[in-house]
């Protein structure tokens, strides 16, 4: 399934609002995309670009993405699992929608990239699948921001130590990448994972629904056939300014010395479709959270049978989760926590609750809480751990790796109570 037929889904069902008025990209789209953080949008009347056509919100809740793959929500979290345990090949295709046309020049500035925030360092991809061919482990999905230069020059925010940065430092001539924009559901989730080092995160998606690969024009590698828009070329030892720019945490990320990023192809469909992802919107904190939660749900599957993971966007979609665990001991919770911290590590709170409760409801949670923890017996401490550099209130220092504390809350019956005593009353 591409993009379009995924949101003629939407459509059908109700849940696309089309913006037929001029909305310009710089500020006004970001305004109307925060407005209505939840939901679809399709801009339509984008002035100074005619062809194109914006897409924000379609994977801004765990319903868009159920939908994407032919599951429930609540079973989202061993289907990412068993498809990053299970990777498929995916098949070559000769038909290649994101080659329908291919830009006889290269001008970025022809592009509705939008502008989100007045502090902004310029106009900025946030929703770019970039490809990678790593020497040593092959093909890599990743995201990251990109800001406009000028018309063949984007600035890219590479995370060191991460897959794309070690795959640069081994490239002296310049990594070569493309970045795919406006990719389906299945195929943005699987990107937003992070398997071990050589797992492709195509097969990954490959595994969550049927995709397929062409090769991209002036870079070797095989990308997504179904992209709206590709921007072919190499990531470069030259350096730029990047940022400031807002981060998940909704704070203003500062500004870095990152590569650039220089553009030699672009092609697209025709009457494109640019996705533009809100910073710190929903569908920011979905594609943070989300991919974390397979790797939580299997390391305390290794202790307790766990049966739900969720990482809350009140938590940033990176800091907090809620753990649902099927107790059998009397430690299960303790055990819970401990390895929730392996799983994501990082994690900074973490709640564990039994299968009554509803772990994707703040109010069942905090339900929980209320009714069933007490802080002398079932919270644990964990002082001075790695944490993340997301994390405003961590100690950080230049070059190493932030510090905090960390806590979980067992908010599951203690064991050896009466449980009809922790029962919520029902009316059915």
């Amino acid at each position: 399934m591409d993009l379009r037929t995924f949101l003629a889904q939407l459509d059908n069902s109700g849940e696309l609002i089309h913006i037929a008025e001029p909305c310009a990209p710089e500020f006004a789209v970001a305004q109307a995309i925060a407005q209505h953080d939840g939901t679809p949008l399709l801009f339509e009347n984008l002035p100074g670009f005619p062809q194109w056509r914006i897409a924000a919100g379609y994977v801004a809740q765990r319903a868009h993405f159920a939908r994407a793959v032919g599951c429930s929500v609540a079973e989202l979290v061993t289907r990412m699992a068993a498809a990053a345990a299970h990777p498929r090949p995916i098949p070559p295709t000769t038909t290649a929608p994101c080659q329908e046309i291919i830009e006889a020049e290269v001008d970025l500035t022809r592009i509705p990239i939008p502008r989100y925030h007045p502090l902004d360092g310029g106009p900025y991809i946030t929703a770019g699948v970039t490809v990678i061919q790593d020497p040593d482990y092959g093909r890599n999905l990743c995201f990251h921001r990109l800001m406009r230069l000028g018309k063949d020059r984007l600035v890219g925010r590479i995370v060191e130590q991460r897959g794309t940065h070690t795959a640069w430092l081994k490239a002296p001539d310049g990594l070569p990448l493309a970045v795919c924009i406006g990719v389906p559901p299945h195929i943005l989730l699987a990107a937003a994972m992070s398997p071990a080092k050589g797992v492709d995160e195509l097969q990954i998606a490959q595994a969550l629904a049927p995709s397929g690969t062409v090769r991209a024009l002036t870079v070797p590698l095989d990308i997504p056939a179904d992209a709206e828009l590709v921007l072919e070329g190499v990531l470069t030892h030259e350096f730029a300014a990047e940022g400031p720019f807002p981060d998940l945490t909704g704070t203003m990320d500062h500004v870095r010395q990152q590569p650039v990023f220089r553009v030699t192809a672009i092609t697209r469909r025709r009457d494109p479709i640019f996705h533009a992802l809100l910073p710190a919107g929903l569908e920011h904190k979905n594609l943070m959270g989300m991919p974390r939660e397979p790797t939580i749900f299997a390391e305390v599957n290794k202790v307790v049978k766990c049966t739900g993971v969720s990482i809350t966007p009140g938590g940033c979609s990176w800091l907090h989760a809620v753990v649902q665990i099927e107790k059998a001991g009397p430690d299960d919770g303790t055990h819970a926590i401990a390895a929730a911290f392996q799983g994501h590590t990082s994690l900074k709170h973490v709640v564990v609750v039994d299968t009554d409760v509803n772990l994707y409801d703040p109010a069942e949670v905090e339900w929980a809480i209320a009714t069933r923890f007490q802080a002398n017996r079932d919270l644990i401490l964990f002082p001075d751990r790695p944490s993340s550099s997301l994390d405003p209130s961590a100690r950080q220092a230049p070059g190493q790796k932030a510090r905090t504390a960390k806590m979980g809350l067992d908010a599951t019956i203690p064991w050896g109570d009466d449980k009809q005593g922790y029962l919520r009353v029902k009316y059915e």
